[in-house]
């Protein structure tokens, strides 16, 4: 790793973070010249830095912070490397971290340890999933009390309508797209496709498949990387579940696979319906999904997006090409046949949503459950067990789980619902308003 410094002489500050349960970066700005310290060392940082409610604030109850006497861990480099940081001004690098305690076993609190959890279990019986993400996020103008989508920086007009799948609203912010796409590279984010999304100024870019682990990394990098470029360039970049509130939601849809240990798609049989083992993860994520929700939809703007007719599901259900429902098995030739989860909205942790799905997943594979049947038709109108419409009932449903006491540990669980219980108490009696103005930069 300190080659890469070797290798850029022009980096002066390096930051190290690790991902708390919100998904913010939590760290420390260092001198490059003390750089061979914290990739040896690493850096001390109090545990409860990853628990930190979406304010920025302790979590007051929480016996990480007085009861334990707000003990430090040490945050470790994670084998990703320095990164560029091309939304500073100075040239500086990233060097992303997770939690430990001193005598080196991981801290079950960190949502990093949480997915490598879920993946070792899937690394005990001989298999691999293969995750990709589509992340949306909108640009925005956040310069008034009333948000609108920026000046195009070549007309310096405003695009007041919606234009789905327009390559004139790409183009419209082609700098900001082309440095994105470059600083992906330079990141080993692998950016695919963008598109223009259903809402004014709204954006999708997909990120291709591959190591989950690393699918979670880019996801989370990716997020720092829109929210830093699009300030570059004079606006503000938000992946909050709904922004506004007559225009589509962000959602943040992950497709995967599973490959066992020859390197097949456990999920292809031959066959346009799938395997077995395709409708067992299946069948895991469907019971898992009432309670997960709290994991897909973390704050009190996530259940906005969680409404009839508004292109995000509502019911527990899944199909065959159906976009209506909350698990859709895309078509392709069967050698690609994978799951899409579509719950999550863009303002998710992608460690701890990517774990939720496939724990849930892998549960229904060691149980062998079986699914309802797929539903065919526009999901929001027919009788289906619904996804929770509200924070309260996500947060309980949560606490009480023995299903997510299945995919995480005891002390993430507890981290989660003190955390969400604490903003539930600060942030539900926010107007919509405020609530916006504190999640726009946030999430």
């Amino acid at each position: 790793m300190s080659d890469w410094l070797s290798a850029h002489p022009e980096v002066t500050t390096i930051r190290v973070a690790a991902c708390d349960l919100n998904g913010q970066a939590r760290g420390k700005r260092i001198a490059a010249r003390f750089a061979d310290k914290a990739l040896t060392g690493g850096a001390r940082m109090p545990l409860s830095a990853l628990s930190i409610d979406i304010k920025g604030q302790d979590v007051a109850d929480s016996p990480l912070v007085f009861e334990s006497g707000d003990a430090d861990g040490f945050i470790r480099p994670t084998a990703r490397g320095f990164l560029p940081m091309p939304w500073l001004a100075r040239p500086s690098a990233l060097l992303p971290m997770w939690m430990f305690h001193d005598d080196g076993t991981p801290f079950a609190g960190d949502p990093r340890h949480a997915l490598d959890a879920v993946l070792e279990r899937y690394r005990a019986r001989g298999l691999a999933p293969v995750v990709a993400t589509e992340l949306e996020f909108y640009l925005v103008d956040d310069s008034a009390e009333e948000l609108r989508i920026p000046f195009e920086p070549q007309s310096g007009r405003r695009r007041e309508t919606t234009d789905t799948l327009s390559l004139q609203s790409l183009d419209a912010f082609d700098g900001f797209f082309t440095e994105l796409y470059d600083a992906c590279e330079a990141m080993d984010i692998p950016a695919d496709a963008a598109i223009s999304e259903a809402g004014r100024g709204q954006f999708e870019i997909n990120l291709l498949h591959g190591d989950a682990m690393k699918a979670a990394d880019d996801a989370w990098l990716f997020k720092l990387l829109v929210k830093g470029l699009a300030r570059k360039h004079g606006c503000a970049a938000s992946f909050m579940a709904k922004p506004y509130a007559d225009q589509s939601g962000n959602g943040l849809h992950v497709h995967f696979s599973v490959l066992d240990a020859p390197g097949r798609n456990v999920f292809d049989d031959g066959n346009e319906a799938g395997s077995d083992a395709l409708r067992h993860a299946i069948a895991g994520c469907l019971a898992a999904m009432r309670d997960s929700t709290l994991i897909f939809a973390p704050h009190a703007s996530s259940y906005d997006r969680l409404v009839p007719s508004a292109h995000a599901p509502t019911g527990v259900a899944w199909g065959y090409e159906n976009r209506t429902a909350a698990i859709r098995v895309p078509g392709g030739k069967p050698a690609a046949r994978r799951i899409e989860h579509r719950v999550a909205g863009g303002d998710i942790n992608p460690y701890l949503m990517i774990a939720a799905v496939l724990g849930a997943a892998l549960s229904g594979i060691e149980d062998a459950t079986e699914p309802p049947a797929p539903i065919t038709g526009n999901a929001y109108e027919q009788k289906l067990d619904q996804i929770p419409a509200t924070w309260e009932e996500a947060i309980a449903l949560f606490a009480e789980s023995p299903r997510m006491a299945r995919i995480f540990a005891p002390e993430l669980i507890r981290n989660m619902i003190f955390t969400k219980r604490q903003e539930l108490r600060e942030i539900a009696p926010m107007t919509p308003e405020a609530r916006a103005a504190l999640y726009l930069d946030t999430v």
